[in-house]
């Protein structure tokens, strides 16, 4: 009878095993899919344009936009956020920033900083939000309004904005978070191009922990000197350059990132805004784009392009990173569930099957998959079930593809955006881009499970997300 059982046990520990070991295949598949598109579409695009060339260019026929700034808790950077916003080189914009009922001193810092006095603006409330306490004007800048009102969560905040503002076009930009001054430029290029079917654009995050930040511009590049900022940097390559540039390429771009995104205001609207309390925020809002526009049988482009840069600090401790990453992953599940309708849903074409597929093979099943096989794949061996060959060919799987994935998009960076000048920022890098695999990536996972369980008990907290400031940096 125990004969038995340990024949069961081993025969069905070599099906999970076998399981996990597919499973990685197939993850390993779609990023090299990823990989080869970026490179593809990043070997057809034009050269890089000058700001000045740009200018000359779409400086009179660029579409006015409304920047929309969320806040909350922002004090550390939101003067200097709002300086760079201000300084940006578009002929028609302006800046709502909306203090989402923040506990420390960001309204007043705003108010100290530029001069804001109370001011009367009409606005229609199409969509629904918390209720706005006042509105300020700068008379120092005919760009800058802020929104003050009762906190109702960020998407709320957003949707106060989309209501208040008065653009065709509107920006969201995270409180924390600096554009380079020729971003807005280059994000709208795809709206004047294309300016029936594209009604979203999302635009590259950068870190910017450790460089010269002044007057709200980035001065200095520079790398973090920290470990876990510099394995950001090269994840966020990785994430940005590859994963978002070969989905906007099949027009199944499923993120537009919440730090930095610009949408058609008409389409905004027709789904609802943003969707309140939700996790992830700016997933769900381009999915229910997709899904709008989908059912409307309506041509439409949802863009990623690499050029406009967002610079974002981000956090220098493991409690504040995991605190974030098992945000993402509740936000991911949230969304997934939410519209769990659309998966391989024929109506719905590839963002039903490619984008949800995606989502499916990653953000559900990613985590659980990767944590099982770096416990269960060294177990099995031990038990004998698993050869030495097989291990060291998963082994292989995980460790040498992801430093080949992470090299490759560090060399797809460099040969697009040229961000890094500096030789030895490159080599350092470079070092980051293999090491983040051996140890970094493990612990994202083991967070993402954590968000995992947080979701299964509807834990929808959001957790402080502690700011050093840009003021301190360089």
């Amino acid at each position: 009878m125990n004969g038995g059982w340990h024949q069961v046990l081993l025969h069905t520990s070599g099906i999970v095993a076998w399981i996990v070991i597919i499973f990685g295949l197939i993850q390993t598949f779609v990023y090299l899919l990823q990989l080869v598109i970026a490179a593809y579409a990043l070997s057809r695009r034009p050269p890089v344009a000058r700001s000045s060339l740009l200018w000359h260019r779409y400086g009179d026929i660029a579409p006015p936009i409304s920047l929309i700034v969320p806040a909350y808790n922002e004090q550390m950077n939101i003067v200097e956020s709002v300086h760079s916003m201000l300084a940006l080189e578009y002929p028609a914009y302006e800046v709502i920033v909306v203090n989402d009922g923040s506990k420390d001193e960001t309204l007043q810092r705003l108010i100290d900083a530029f001069e804001l006095v109370s001011f009367r603006r009409s606005f229609e409330e199409t969509i629904k939000h918390e209720p706005i306490r006042g509105i300020y004007a700068s008379p120092r800048s005919d760009r800058l309004f802020v929104v003050d009102k009762f906190n109702g969560g960020k998407a709320d905040a957003q949707n106060a904005g989309i209501n208040v503002c008065r653009a065709p076009i509107f920006c969201v930009i995270d409180g924390d978070s600096i554009l380079e001054p020729d971003a807005l430029l280059r994000a709208v290029q795809p709206f004047i191009e294309d300016p029936e079917r594209v009604i979203a654009v999302g635009g590259t995050i950068r870190i910017a922990n450790n460089s010269t930040i002044e007057g709200g511009r980035v001065k200095t590049v520079r790398l973090p000197t920290r470990v876990l900022p510099l394995f950001q940097v090269a994840e966020y390559l990785r994430a940005f350059l590859m994963a978002r540039l070969a989905w906007s390429q099949v027009n199944t771009l499923m993120l537009v990132s919440g730090a930095f995104g610009v949408f058609r205001r008409r389409e905004a609207v027709a789904v609802g805004g943003f969707t309140k309390g939700s996790m992830g925020e700016d997933l769900d809002f381009v999915i229910k784009l997709h899904r709008y526009m989908l059912d409307k049988k309506k041509e439409y482009r949802i863009e990623f392009i690499p050029e406009p840069v967002c610079w974002t600090e981000a956090p220098e401790t493991l409690a504040v990173l995991a605190r974030q990453r098992s945000r993402w992953q509740r936000g991911a599940l949230e969304v997934f569930f939410r519209y769990r309708s659309m998966l391989f849903n024929p109506r719905y074409g590839r963002v039903g099957f490619l984008g949800f597929g995606h989502m499916l093979i990653v953000d559900v099943l990613g985590p659980i998959m990767e944590v099982f096989g770096y416990i269960l794949m060294p177990l099995f061996w031990l038990m004998g079930v698993l050869s030495t060959e097989h291990l060291l060919a998963y082994t292989a799987l995980v460790f040498v593809y992801g430093v080949f994935v992470s090299v490759a998009s560090l060399i797809l960076e460099e040969l697009e955006l040229k961000r890094f000048p500096r030789p030895r920022d490159l080599a350092i890098l470079t070092l980051a881009a293999v090491a983040e695999n051996f140890g970094y990536r493990q612990i994202n996972n083991f967070w993402r499970i954590k968000g995992y369980w947080q979701y299964l008990r509807a834990d929808n907290s959001w957790g402080e997300m502690t700011r050093t400031g840009f003021s301190k940096q360089g």
